[in-house]
């Protein structure tokens, strides 16, 4: 067995997180003195525990290894190698051993049938990339979520939790960030819409871009943060690590799930507050989705402007009862979490999938009446729910102006504070 081999068995089968301290563990504990290793001193084959200079080395000799076979996303799995390759394929969802779906942009649909052998052994699979996510996944903790070496977003969960067999999400990595034209040119706005966008961010208006899963909200918030002047500091806060805007000086805050122990998380809030102290130009939340919702109305209420945000909802006028759940979470009254909202948020861009493209569908403001929080359709796309594949690059297809029009006007208005 190689040192390489030797690392990955015992780091996958570990309990604890794999890091620095678990590759020292296996090439130092039990089993290391049987593992074989290059020797970079005199090219020979060294049968003993190797030195630290030893396992730095013969790490490096595996690197590319490792790359290849994190690229290659399935290992020995062929199905899966072959849906990967097609530069076309966003996401890849496996349920199972014989049941793949694939999305290229225009909606689910499911691959052909694996082979009478299936995918093989999905749990060792999503073993396998759980740990190159650096995450742990084993009978203690069904559930995984993370970013592997080269982007890809992982989201694994084993059975019995999954009830027909491990089940892997992969969303691919996009190597180059998607800008407001490659959104225009795919149908998702026109003239109108483009105009209102970048109008917003040049004013540093603070956005809560809003949708459901898979509709794009991270892909168009990148591209209104890639529109912020290269001299701004934004400061990134996820979950795991998909925003990447083309911008020069971005910094990237994740946080971290307890270990084993139930010690060491780092929350959402916590990384709200402490990029308060960050001297941030924007200040940007990947996805408000419990507690910290407090700290970002907190902190966008207390002079940083141009934040922005994502929430999940069905449209820009359900993103009121979607603040005020998660700000319950928090202990926030729904007239407190209307206070708040009103004043921290200028503008809701709710995005939406038709066929054959992701669109803006609405742009939103929002207002409160008799103390509760509402939200007003300042914009809308025509036809919404009504479109077609050919419909989704018209001009016929761009925003108009709703019935709260005029409030966003007034804030376009004022520019940037």
């Amino acid at each position: 067995m190689s040192l390489l081999a030797h690392v990955r068995r015992v780091v996958a089968t570990e309990e604890a997180r794999p890091g620095a301290a678990a590759v020292v563990r296996a090439v130092r504990g039990p089993g290391a003195v049987d593992v074989r290793v290059d020797s970079p001193v005199d090219g020979g084959v060294a049968a003993t525990v190797p030195t630290s200079t030893d396992v730095v080395l013969g790490l490096r000799r595996g690197r590319d290894q490792v790359a290849d076979a994190v690229a290659d996303i399935a290992g020995t799995s062929a199905p899966l190698r072959h849906l990967w390759a097609d530069p076309d394929v966003t996401d890849v969802l496996v349920n199972g051993p014989r049941e793949v779906w694939v999305d290229r942009g225009g909606g689910l649909e499911r691959a052909a049938a694996p082979g009478p052998d299936g995918l093989g052994d999905v749990r060792a699979l999503a073993t396998r990339l759980a740990a190159a996510a650096g995450q742990r996944l084993d009978d203690a903790a069904p559930i995984a979520d993370g970013r592997l070496p080269d982007g890809t977003r992982l989201h694994a969960v084993l059975s019995p939790v999954a009830a027909d067999g491990a089940c892997l999400s992969l969303r691919r990595h996009r190597a180059s960030a998607v800008d407001l034209t490659h959104w225009r040119a795919s149908g998702g706005f026109a003239d109108q819409g483009e105009q209102v966008l970048r109008a917003l961010v040049q004013a540093r208006a603070n956005l809560l871009v809003s949708g459901s899963t898979g509709s794009g909200k991270t892909t168009l918030l990148g591209a209104l943060l890639a529109l912020a002047a290269p001299t701004e500091r934004l400061v990134c806060i996820e979950e795991v690590r998909e925003l990447e805007p083309a911008h020069p000086h971005v910094v990237h805050l994740q946080s971290r799930a307890a270990n084993v122990q139930g010690a060491g998380a780092i929350s959402l809030a916590d990384l709200v507050r402490a990029a308060m102290r960050m001297r941030p130009d924007r200040l940007v939340l990947g996805e408000c989705r419990g507690a910290e919702v407090r700290e970002v109305l907190m902190a966008l209420n207390t002079g940083h402007d141009g934040g922005m945000a994502t929430v999940h909802a069905n449209t820009a006028t359900d993103v009121p009862a979607r603040l005020v759940a998660l700000g319950s979470l928090a202990g926030l009254s729904a007239e407190t979490v209307a206070a708040q909202a009103v004043s921290a948020f200028d503008a809701v861009i709710h995005v939406q999938r038709v066929p054959g493209a992701r669109v803006v569908a609405q742009i939103g403001v929002l207002t409160r009446v008799d103390g509760q929080l509402v939200g007003e359709v300042a914009m809308q796309r025509r036809r919404v729910g009504l479109d077609d594949p050919g419909d989704a690059g018209r001009a016929g297809a761009d925003l108009e102006p709703g019935p709260g029009w005029d409030r966003l006007a007034r804030r376009l208005e004022r520019g940037a504070p």
